[in-house]
């Protein structure tokens, strides 16, 4: 008689079968197999799910069909990621196949049987002795870390300073976790793919080839296959990983280092909007793995759970020097903190890009062999094309926003949708020759600095090098690396970059970091906007000073026309704690999260008519639902940015000052929006916690 087995399938979002369906097999199969199952004319990977399972679908007037054949190859996908798949789409209200499938390889999810089999033939690389270079000694603050972590159970919370050893915490963690259990695995996450080569170097000189393995989007399909393959085998006893990485099976488990956790990038916001730092403590929780979270400028989320005792902080205030820390640690060689200096932009000239102070202290730096870090947040040449002689402006055809204008290969680029043209000779409108740049991007600074540093030399009387760092300068395979190694070499005096520049980044001849025009964010209609702010600086300050030779040289300028702000006076003083003491505090008088809890109904369309009338009848519809007393439904409005590739769109925030109540509403509320039906509507999303409004 066949075994009548619960598989989850990658059916499509939104639709109303969202849990596991049935299907037969001559066999028992284990939970966790995976199988090849038939599901419409198309023949598709799943996963054998719990037989304790209450939300298997029986399609009505449908038999049960038999599965095509399990992948025998591969042992079952442990209890423990089942457990965080069905959290994950019970919280994130996503379908429970859409999360499970995705969380696989997109080689594994294509293949058969005899295509696995024949791939599971190839030699795996054979580890290699982990004591491949030898930990270094630690400083007091570091070794008081370690010994926290070994006496409790966490989560923890490493609060260090930019400078203050975590890589070389986190480098010993995982070696004393295998030196307690040597088949033991540790996941280390990243937030950007542009910090896991330097990242993966490190572990890799400490514990050998062998044993480390990557897991980015930035791969090859063979290549995350092979990852994915000695991570679930366990043959990789590092898992080193962007956000994807939190669904990587790994069935030895017992360590999750998440570095940067305050980082925006581990919000995905794409199909599950699931953030991989929230996951990565719950799967420590249910996989019975601790968790350290590291941070010089945590999220107020982790801030707050360490206030209420349910994370465990670990602070490591000082830096240390060239010898220690991010490369091991001598007591008494710390680099100091750089000063903040603040220019005032009001009592500047007019159109004034660098203040005469900072040109001098630039020059200063360019004279003595040092390095500067100028930090600007926009990429591109200037982010508008004008004409002085009508109202035309370089907007997107496609999108409710302005094209770029990127002078190096003349064109006009959206950032939102890609449209691309070159750059007109005349107005488009008006056919006035004399369009103009408005505004500054890295491009048009790089350039700017050129031109004011033109007459300046290097000590050895050789011209200034500049350099620009962002993301179209660094689209190129191998581009990045070649620009982190000029910078280590002592190869350029000044970088210009974007705020990839400023994250993790172990620069040791900069001494001098300038932000330009960070004001915007201080006036921002987005509550979490000071938040990123005062991330974003302290962390491009950090880059400065890290050498212990040059302690008390470097210096963090910030132009800025509110010298007096807040937040600027606690950056002034490094002082992370003030900052998130007095934004908790205004947080919680608003109800604002962490205090509060938020989701984001998003709906696009071919009008934006049509997007708000889908939300204004899902609003209404939900006035109805058990519960809906406990939360509170806004308006619906257009978001900040409207069109996009001619997509309308449109967004209802829902807020609850209790977790379990939103949740509890969003679950009644999905079959409600998924029985709601408007003339235009392209697709539907919601953002639980959303870190965008």
């Amino acid at each position: 008689m066949p075994h009548r087995l619960a598989v989850v399938v990658p059916t499509p979002a939104h639709s109303s079968i969202s849990g596991p369906l049935s299907y037969l097999s001559e066999l028992p199969l284990a939970p966790g197999t995976l199988v090849r199952v038939p599901l419409g004319k198309r023949e598709v990977l799943g996963v054998v799910w719990d037989e304790s399972s209450n939300y298997t679908v029986e399609l009505a007037g449908v038999e049960a069909r038999p599965i095509a054949g399990a992948l025998d190859g591969l042992a079952p996908l442990g209890p423990g990621w089942r457990q965080l798949v069905a959290f994950s789409s019970a919280y994130y209200q996503r379908g429970l196949g859409e999360v499970a499938l995705a969380g696989l390889p997109p080689q594994l999810r294509d293949m058969d049987a005899t295509q696995l089999a024949r791939r599971l033939k190839r030699p795996a690389a054979t580890a290699v002795d982990q004591a491949k270079a030898t930990a270094l000694p630690l400083t007091l603050e570091q070794g008081e870390a370690l010994a926290a972590m070994e006496a409790g159970t966490g989560p923890f919370l490493l609060f260090g300073a930019t400078g203050s050893g975590k890589t070389e915490v986190y480098l010993q963690a995982v070696q004393r976790m295998l030196a307690q259990e040597p088949d033991a695995q540790a996941l280390v996450m990243v937030p950007e793919i542009n910090l896991t080569p330097q990242l993966q170097e490190r572990f890799v000189a400490r514990f050998g080839a062998g044993n480390v393995v990557a897991m980015n989007s930035g791969m090859t399909p063979p290549q995350r296959l092979k990852s994915w393959l000695a991570a679930h085998g366990g043959n990789a006893r590092i898992v080193l990983g962007t956000r994807m990485a939190v669904f990587a099976s790994i069935p030895r488990l017992r360590l999750i280092v998440v570095d940067e956790e305050h980082d925006p990038s581990y919000k995905q916001q794409e199909g599950a909007r699931y953030s991989a730092r929230d996951l990565a403590v719950m799967r420590g929780k249910l996989e019975g793995a601790k968790v350290l979270l590291g941070s010089a400028t945590p999220s107020l989320e982790s801030w707050q759970a360490c206030e209420k005792g349910r994370y465990q902080r670990l602070v490591m205030a000082s830096r240390v020097g060239r010898d220690g820390g991010e490369a091991g640690s001598v007591p008494g060689t710390a680099g100091a903190f750089p000063s903040v200096r603040l220019v005032d932009m009001n009592l500047q000239q007019k159109k004034t890009v660098f203040s005469p102070q900072l040109l001098d202290a630039i020059q200063q730096r360019i004279a003595r062999g040092e390095q500067s870090l100028i930090f600007l947040n926009r990429r591109g040449y200037a982010p508008v094309l004008a004409c002085n002689a009508c109202e035309w402006k370089s907007e997107c055809p496609n999108c409710s926003a302005y094209r770029v204008f990127h002078k190096i290969d003349r064109t006009l680029r959206c950032h939102h949708c890609g449209y691309t043209e070159r750059v007109p000779r005349a107005c488009p409108a008006c056919g006035n020759v004399d369009i103009a740049p408005v505004g500054r991007g890295t491009e048009r600074l790089e350039e700017h600095l050129a031109e004011l540093l033109a007459d300046v030399k290097q000590a050895n009387g050789e011209p200034v090098r500049i350099a620009r760092m962002d993301a179209d300068s660094t689209r190129l395979k191998g581009a990045l690396e070649q620009q982190l190694a000029r910078m280590h070499a002592g190869d350029v005096d000044v970088l210009v970059g974007t705020q990839m520049v400023t994250k993790g980044h172990d620069f040791r001849r900069i001494t001098l970091v300038a932000a330009l025009n960070p004001d915007t964010a201080l006036f921002s209609h987005d509550f979490r906007a000071p938040e990123r702010l005062f991330g974003l600086l302290m962390q491009a300050a950090g880059r400065a000073g890290r050498d212990a030779a040059q302690a008390g040289a470097s210096e963090m300028w910030v132009q800025t026309s509110h010298p007096k702000h807040p937040l600027f006076t606690n950056l002034r003083r490094h002082d992370y704690p003030a900052f998130a003491a007095q934004q908790l505090k205004e947080r919680e008088q608003a109800g604002m999260p962490p205090f509060g809890f938020q989701a984001l109904l998003r709906a696009e369309a071919r009008t934006q008519e049509a997007a708000q009338a889908f939300l204004k009848a899902a609003s209404a519809a939900a006035s109805e639902l058990e519960g809906a007393e406990h939360v509170t439904l806004y308006s619906a409005v257009p978001m900040s940015v409207q069109r996009v590739a001619n997509v309308e769109r449109a967004q209802m925030l829902v807020e609850s000052a209790s977790r379990n109540a939103l949740q509890r509403f969003l679950s009644a509320w999905q079959p409600i929006l998924q029985a709601t039906k408007e003339k235009g509507l392209i697709r539907w999303a919601v953002d639980v916690d959303p870190l965008v409004i």
